[in-house]
């Protein structure tokens, strides 16, 4: 069976209007943006006049994307910074901008939240041996992005 095929915009004012409609929908980084003009079939040359047109307007503003996407992915997916610094890499957003947004991570938000992971996670972790239960626990934190440091000295000080 054949996907419909998707129409192109070859009419760069209507794509800029479209591409408005989509940064307001929800903040996006310019690359997103970027990738979706191209997938609408524009040419390189227009991409670039409606991502200028679109930062003139405010309606793409990385530092405001780094901001709120830090803050959603510690806050509703439970990431510690190492993978949000990954997942804003990813995104192709500046570094200056990764350092900045990470910074609004509180601390003490940042250990709870951690320490909400692991608490979680213990739950549901059968295992006699105390050793290869924090060594599970930790791995576990570690792939939601956290430091190994701060996992270690958390499973040292709390009875998990």
């Amino acid at each position: 069976m054949d996907s419909p095929k998707k129409t192109k915009i070859t009419d760069p004012k209507v794509a800029l209007t479209k591409a408005e409609h989509y940064c307001a929908y929800q903040e996006r980084s310019q690359q997103e943006v970027r990738d979706k003009l191209y997938e609408w079939g524009l040419w390189p040359d227009a991409v670039e006049n409606i991502i200028s047109e679109l930062i003139g307007g405010n309606y793409l503003n990385e530092e405001r994307f780094a901001k709120a996407y830090t803050q959603g992915k510690f806050k509703q997916k439970g990431w510690g910074r190492i993978k949000i610094k990954q997942g804003l890499k990813f995104k192709k957003v500046p570094d200056v901008l990764i350092k900045k947004a990470l910074l609004t991570i509180d601390g003490d938000d940042y250990m709870r939240m951690l320490e909400a992971v692991l608490t979680k996670k213990a739950r549901t972790v059968i295992e006699k041996d105390n050793f290869k239960r924090n060594y599970k626990l930790q791995n576990y934190a570690v792939s939601r992005g956290f430091e190994a440091d701060l996992i270690a000295d958390l499973l040292k000080s709390n009875d998990l």
